[in-house]
C-alpha cells in the first residue's frame, strides 16, 4: 500500500475532462484502489475545485465534488507541521505559495508518491514525499 497525493489539476482532470488525460486519471484510480493504496489531498484541493461550480451557480456540482472528494480522499489540513514543511519549501523562493502548501502538505503526512502535471514540480526534492511525478509516468 502507497500513500499517493493528488495535486489539484489531478482531480480537475477526473471531474471536468472527457479526453486523455481524464482516462489516464481513471486508470490510476482503478489501479491504487486494486492495490489498495491511500488517495490523499489537502483541503486546498477542496476549496480550489469547488470554486469553478460555485462561479458557475452549479450548487450541485459543488456538492457532487465536495462529496466525492471527502468520501475517498484524506483531507490534509494545513496545521502546525505543514506550515513548518511550508517554510522550508519557500526558502529558495522557486514556488508560488499555493503550490508550496500542496507540497507541505503532502510533505507533513510523509506521502510515497505526489502527483501532479504542474511540470514546474517535478523536479522539486521534498524532504517527507519520496516521489514526484507527472500523470504519465506514474510508476504503479
Amino acid at each position: 500500500m502507497s500513500r499517493i497525493f493528488w495535486d489539484t489539476n489531478i482531480f480537475i482532470y477526473l471531474f471536468e475532462g472527457s479526453g486523455p488525460l481524464s482516462i489516464q486519471v481513471a486508470t490510476l484510480r482503478s489501479r491504487m484502489l486494486t492495490r489498495g493504496d491511500q488517495l490523499l489531498t489537502s483541503a486546498i484541493t477542496l476549496g480550489e475545485i469547488l470554486v469553478k461550480p460555485l462561479r458557475n451557480g452549479d450548487a450541485r456540482a459543488a456538492d457532487y465534488y465536495r462529496e466525492v472528494i471527502t468520501t475517498t480522499t484524506v483531507l490534509i489540513p494545513f496545521e502546525e507541521r505543514a506550515a513548518v514543511a511550508y517554510a522550508r519549501i519557500r526558502v529558495d523562493g522557486s514556488l508560488r505559495p499555493p503550490d508550496a502548501i500542496q507540497l507541505a502538505c503532502a510533505a507533513s503526512v510523509r506521502v510515497d508518491l505526489f502527483v501532479t502535471n504542474d511540470t514546474r514540480l517535478h523536479s522539486k526534492q521534498v524532504p517527507g514525499i519520496q516521489f514526484i511525478a507527472p500523470l504519465d509516468r506514474i510508476p504503479i
